[in-house]
């Protein structure tokens, strides 16, 4: 599977990141095979027509479309590309989590590494042409640097990421109140590290240093889930990740996530889903993805 690297001779000024329209990237939006990415990507579709396959899903797309894609998600677009008129922003990790000096800025978006709610948000004509508006502004400040081009992209940036989760937990119901500590966001990181390895609540607050109750306030206060619910989910993920891309066995699988045994897996996954991974990956590769 194809995976396309951020490029840093695409950027400005001494910002990693980029912003664009999609005119200059159309091939990768209108190419029909599964290939990921090792960045983030926000899409503001203003034209969109089709849908992606993304986290597993079928996502439905439409005029006045946001979506998020974190990286190495994989995904698969399906797209009309006379009705397609869309602005991307992209960055990796470690330069947003640098330029904004805190190591866990991408886990407080609440539209990144979830696997809970839509990695999709409808939103007004209005909506759409402001977060554009924005980062045409970016865009300039890129492609025209002054001196005080960084604090100014830095300003606008945090804006427009925090309004879009503002307006990404409205949409979901999902809690937006201050933090009291970054427990629920350092267990996001941790379970994005470590999944193949560790699927146990307590080996996580061993890592954290903190009580299992501790760690379960913080995850609800944050995120409306217990911490159990996202540990599920995210090796619920991981599983349906290996059936559906690689070519590995369940036994193989197993293996790979240190199950003890197969049976255990299998028994797992039969109880998030209610179906075995035989019936699952039958419905997935029939087109039943949503």
């Amino acid at each position: 599977m194809r995976t396309i690297k951020f490029d840093k001779t695409r950027c400005g000024v001494e910002v990693l990141l980029r912003v664009g329209l999609g005119n200059e990237l159309k091939e990768a939006y209108t190419d029909t095979e599964v290939y990921n990415t090792d960045y983030f990507e926000i899409l503001l579709f203003r034209k969109a027509k089709g849908h992606v396959i993304l986290n597993q899903r079928k996502i439905d797309l439409s005029d006045n479309s946001i979506v998020f894609i974190s990286p190495f998600q994989k995904r698969q677009w399906q797209l009309d590309p006379d009705h397609l008129d869309f602005t991307f922003l992209i960055f990796q990790e470690g330069f947003l989590n640098d330029f904004f000096a805190d190591k866990l800025f991408t886990y407080r978006l609440l539209y990144f590494y979830q696997h809970d709610y839509p990695l999709r948000m409808r939103v007004t004509n209005e909506d759409i042409q402001k977060a554009c508006s924005t980062l045409t502004e970016i865009h300039t400040e890129l492609r025209e640097a002054n001196p005080d081009s960084e604090h100014l992209i830095r300003s606008l940036l945090y804006y427009l990421l925090l309004k879009l989760n503002r307006d990404y937990a409205y949409q979901n119901y999902l809690p937006l109140e201050k933090p009291e500590n970054n427990y629920a966001y350092q267990f996001k990181r941790l379970l994005e590290l470590h999944i193949k390895e560790k699927q146990r609540i307590s080996e996580y607050v061993s890592l954290l240093g903190i009580s299992r109750i501790t760690l379960n306030k913080a995850v609800q206060a944050q995120f409306n889930v217990t911490a159990t619910h996202l540990l599920k989910q995210r090796l619920l993920f991981e599983i349906k990740n290996y059936l559906i891309h690689s070519s590995l066995t369940v036994v193989d699988i197993a293996h790979e996530l240190h199950f003890s045994e197969p049976n255990h897996l299998m028994r797992f996954f039969k109880s998030q889903t209610g179906q075995t991974t035989t019936s699952f990956l039958a419905d997935y590769q029939n087109g039943s993805k949503a």
